[in-house]
């Protein structure tokens, strides 16, 4: 048996929120190994929509989601995490010196004064429609992700959904596409307002067909090869939209996997924390990002960033129980109190 690698901190999840615990914890003086059970690191970033432009970093008008990763990896490597990918997290068991032991499905065993869990959407696939004959058109007329735009060149596109995903697609691909109609069953969408106006005011220039209230009835074609989808509305009016390329996005299927048995406060698949610290109820256990939930959560990397900064303060004094943490930015020093 390998011997147990002893670290800081042991960050599960390599994504862009995984990242950046990294460098939060790096700037504390705490190591890091990263577990992740993609291949690759990025997460959903780069397994997913690689090309996804994500508008809700500090100083990027807009950023492409591997670009994001990136600019985290090297971050990040100041710090020298000790990334193990292709993995899963199994098992969770505390010492006797209170250190946490983590196995994971290749056999590795960790210990570490503190776990950030930084899941996202934890093991996840995509929420297919129910649509007679799906499998057969799967990976060649319909996609759960965008890996590249220009794939989507000169193609007839319909895409189903009514979230980010779908109305930040829409967008990017009015550009490249032959035509780009929007399937939703209602008028309104759950995506940023400034994202949805951009796609309003694309319909309004005839670049993308809105196709509300309708939702998905049936696909047409042959041999994995699309000719149209058939969307109807509650009322059972119907009507084809010649396609090349259907993309349903519905969301993801999130499963914890076994971190659900590790005895966490949970909520419906997403773990409960306290919301300045994000500590779970299982002491030196900590989550951010997507997975972790409390009053006034926004679902944003942004806020995921935040939650990093505020657990890695929080575990601080688990790996340094006898040095106080005296931290201020230095644009600060000097400056007077308040009278």
């Amino acid at each position: 048996m390998a011997a147990a690698t002893e670290t800081d901190v042991c960050i599960i999840g390599a994504g862009p929120v995984g990242l950046f615990a990294v460098f939060q914890c790096g700037m504390l003086k705490m190591r890091s190994v990263v577990v992740d059970a993609l291949d690759a690191i990025g997460g959903q970033c780069i397994a997913l929509y690689p090309e996804k432009p994500i508008y809700d970093i500090p100083a990027y008008p807009s950023i492409d989601a591997a670009a994001l990763i990136e600019r985290l990896i090297a971050q990040a490597a100041p710090f020298a995490p000790d990334y193990r990918l292709g993995r899963r997290v199994e098992t969770l068991a505390r010492e006797g010196d209170g250190r946490l032991r983590l196995t994971t499905s290749a056999g590795d065993t960790i210990l570490a004064r503190a776990v950030i869990i930084a899941a996202g959407a934890g093991a996840f696939g995509p929420n297919r429609p129910p649509l007679e004959g799906l499998e057969q058109y799967e990976g060649s007329s319909v996609f759960y992700a965008v890996q590249r735009r220009e794939a989507f060149r000169g193609k007839r596109v319909v895409i189903a959904g009514g979230g980010d995903s779908a109305v930040d697609w829409a967008v990017s691909l009015a550009d490249v596409a032959a035509s780009v109609a929007v399937v939703h069953r209602r008028p309104k969408f759950r995506a940023a307002p400034e994202t949805v106006s951009r796609m309003e005011a694309l319909a309004e220039a005839g670049r993308v067909q809105l196709v509300v209230p309708y939702q998905l009835l049936a696909l047409h074609g042959a041999n994995g090869i699309l000719s149209g989808v058939e969307v109807a509305t509650l009322k059972g009016e119907t009507q084809v939209i010649p396609a090349d390329i259907l993309l349903p996005f519905f969301g993801l299927a999130m499963e914890l996997g076994p971190i659900a048995d590790w005895g966490l406060g949970l909520d419906r698949n997403h773990i409960t924390v306290a919301a300045a610290t994000c500590a779970t109820n299982v002491a030196g256990v900590f989550a951010v990002g997507d997975v972790a939930s409390y009053p006034g959560k926004l679902k944003l990397i942004l806020q995921g960033f935040s939650e990093c900064a505020m657990a890695a303060h929080a575990i601080h004094p688990l790996v340094y129980p006898d040095v106080a943490l005296h931290f201020e930015y230095s644009t600060t020093k000097g400056v007077p109190a308040a009278a």
